[in-house]
């Protein structure tokens, strides 16, 4: 297996697992390759720094990516948060009511986000009607 540093053509990058270099270059061609954040299919390999390791086994590049995870995780997150609130409609607490209308054709299917209890998202998922939390960031106190 190879890891690659993969960028789509907005500027996004992301990981890659490749069998081989070969298997990278047909998966692109073919457009099997696509950006987690946005789905963009035209994508390139991004430099990589060497990882190369230090006599105690733990690599500089190792460290520093470990420190960075969490901040690309949370701006991930928080990129997210905004791509919905911008592109969906807000229904609050009537969302698992909203998503059933939605789903049995009751109004014009639209994208929403709300508030739901786990079990009520439990109730939708029982019933075929697809949700996903987003996911929330730790208030700070700064």
């Amino acid at each position: 297996m190879i890891v690659y540093q993969v960028k789509c053509s907005n500027g996004h990058e992301f990981e890659g697992w490749f069998r081989n270099s070969g298997v990278f270059d047909q998966q692109r061609k073919r457009g099997d390759i696509d950006c987690p954040l946005c789905g963009d299919t035209e994508v390139s390999k991004a430099p990589m720094a060497p990882h190369v390791a230090r006599s105690s086994g733990r690599s500089d590049a190792t460290h520093e990516s470990t420190k960075e995870a969490p901040a690309q995780a949370a701006a991930t997150i928080a990129q997210l948060r905004t791509y919905v609130e911008k592109h969906c409609d807000y229904v609050g607490e009537s969302f698992p009511a909203e998503a059933r209308r939605i789903h049995y054709g009751e109004v014009e299917k639209r994208s929403i986000y709300g508030e739901a209890s786990s079990k009520e998202v439990s109730r939708l998922t029982d019933e075929g009607i697809e949700v996903h939390q987003l996911p929330t960031l730790p208030r700070r106190n700064d």
